[in-house]
C-alpha cells in the first residue's frame, strides 16, 4: 500500500457516538426546565428574581470551570463528565422538595456546577479522539447533538408542564441526566497520564484559571453570548405575550435551525478558516435579535428564532474549533474552561442585566433585544480587526 495515501480517520466510531449521545441527553436534561422556570418562580412570589434564574446557574458554572479544567487534565475526562451529569440528576430530584423562593435559587446555584464540569471535559475528550484537521467537523457534529438536546428538551418540558405538573417535569429532567450517566459508564478514558485525586489538585493559582493563548476566542464568546442570557430570561414571557402556549417553541425552532447548519458550518470552518465563519455567524446573530425585537406576531418571533439558530449554528462550532486551535495539548482542559468561563460570564451578565431592567414590563423587551444586538456588533468588530491583521501578516492586501 502506498504510504503517501493517508487513510481517513474513522471519527464516527463507538466512543464518539457515546459522547455525543451522552451530551444530547445532558443538554435535554437541564434545557427542558428553562421555558417554565420564570413562571414557576413568579407563582412562588419571586417574580423580581427572574434574572437570577440564569445568572446564578452561570455563576457557579463559571466558578467551577477552572477546577473542571484542572481536573480534566489530571483525573481524566470521563470522571469530570460524570460529575456534571450527577449534579443534574440530584437537582432534578430536589427541586420539588425545596419549594420556596430561597430554596429554588439555592438549587439554581448548585445546578450550575453541572455545566461547569461536563462540557469542559467533553470538548477535551472529543479533541483527544479526533485528528486535528477534523476538529471543526467533529466539534460541529457534537454541537449538533447537544443542540438536538436543546431542541427536544424545552419542547418536552413545556408539554409535560401543560399536561401534568412542574414536579413531573423536574423528575423527567432527572431521568434524562441518569441516562447520560449510564452512557458515560461505557466510555474509555483518553487521558494518558492520570493522577489520583488529592486536595492539592484543587489548589489553583491565577495561571491555572485562564489560558491566555485562547483569550481572543474568549472575548468573542463573552460579547456574543450576552444575548443568549437575555433570550433565556425574556423569551418565555415574550412568547406568552405574543400568544404562544408552548413556551419551548422558540427554543425548539432556533435549535432545529442550528442543527441544520451546524455540521456543514464545522466542516466549512476547517476549509475556509474559523474567523470568516465566525464573522458571518455574528452578522446573522445581529439580524436575528433585531427581528425578535421588532416582532409583533408569532410568525415574526419564529422567524427571529430560525435566524438566531442559523447564526449560533455557524458561530458555535467555529468558536470551539478556534479555541482548540490556539490551545496547548497538555492544557486543553484549561483552554476549553477559559472559553466556557467567558460563555457563562456573558450569559450570566446578560441575564442579570435583562432581569434588572425588565421588572415584568413587557414593553422593555424590544429595547433589551436591541441592546443585545449592540454587544454582538462589538464582537463582530473585534473579529473583523483580527481578520484584517491576519491578512496583513499573510501579505494579503
Amino acid at each position: 500500500m502506498d504510504s503517501s495515501i493517508k487513510a481517513v480517520h474513522p471519527i464516527y466510531n463507538l466512543q464518539f457516538g457515546l459522547v455525543c449521545l451522552s451530551s444530547l441527553l445532558f443538554s435535554a436534561s437541564f434545557n427542558m426546565l428553562i421555558p417554565e422556570l420564570p413562571d414557576y418562580l413568579s407563582k412562588m412570589g419571586g417574580a423580581e428574581y427572574k434574572g437570577l434564574i440564569i445568572a446564578l446557574f452561570t455563576l457557579t458554572a463559571g466558578i467551577s470551570r477552572p477546577f473542571s479544567g484542572r481536573l480534566t487534565d489530571t483525573l481524566g475526562r470521563v470522571p469530570v463528565m460524570a460529575v456534571g451529569s450527577i449534579v443534574c440528576f440530584v437537582c432534578g430530584i430536589l427541586y420539588p422538595v425545596l419549594g420556596t423562593v430561597s430554596g429554588f435559587l439555592f438549587l439554581r446555584l448548585i445546578h450550575g456546577f453541572s455545566t461547569g464540569f461536563k462540557p469542559t471535559a467533553t470538548a477535551a475528550y472529543v479533541a483527544d479522539i479526533v485528528p486535528r484537521e477534523r476538529w471543526g467537523e467533529a466539534l460541529g457534529f457534537h454541537g449538533l447533538c447537544f443542540s438536538i438536546g436543546m431542541a427536544i428538551g424545552p419542547a418536552i418540558g413545556s408539554t409535560i408542564k401543560l399536561h401534568s405538573s412542574m414536579d413531573m417535569l423536574f423528575y423527567a429532567s432527572s431521568i434524562f441526566a441518569l441516562l447520560s450517566i449510564v452512557i458515560l459508564m461505557n466510555m474509555k478514558e483518553t487521558l494518558k497520564y492520570k493522577q489520583r485525586f488529592s486536595l492539592h489538585i484543587l489548589k489553583i493559582s491565577r495561571k491555572d484559571i485562564i489560558a491566555r493563548e485562547v483569550l481572543p476566542a474568549a472575548i468573542v464568546t463573552f460579547l456574543s453570548y450576552m444575548a443568549y442570557g437575555v433570550i433565556l430570561t425574556l423569551i418565555p414571557d415574550w412568547s406568552q405575550h405574543l400568544g404562544i402556549a408552548n413556551k419551548g417553541l422558540f427554543f425548539m425552532v432556533f435549535t432545529i435551525a442550528s442543527v441544520i447548519v451546524r455540521f456543514a458550518a464545522g466542516k466549512a470552518s476547517d476549509k475556509y478558516g474559523r474567523l470568516h465563519l465566525i464573522a458571518i455567524g455574528l452578522f446573522f446573530l445581529i439580524i436575528s435579535l433585531l427581528i425578535v425585537g421588532f416582532s409583533t406576531s408569532i410568525n415574526g418571533l419564529i422567524l427571529g428564532a430560525a435566524v438566531y439558530g442559523i447564526s449560533t449554528g455557524i458561530v458555535s462550532p467555529a468558536l470551539n474549533a478556534w479555541t482548540v486551535d490556539m490551545s496547548f495539548p497538555e492544557h486543553r482542559g484549561k483552554a476549553m474552561a477559559t472559553m466556557y468561563i467567558a460563555l457563562e460570564a456573558g450569559i450570566g451578565l446578560g441575564a442579570l442585566f435583562a432581569g434588572w431592567v425588565y421588572q415584568d414590563v413587557i414593553a422593555k423587551i424590544p429595547m433589551l433585544m436591541y441592546a443585545s444586538a449592540g454587544m454582538v456588533f462589538l464582537s463582530l468588530g473585534y473579529v473583523l480587526i483580527r481578520i484584517k491583521k491576519a491578512n496583513l501578516n499573510n501579505g494579503n492586501f
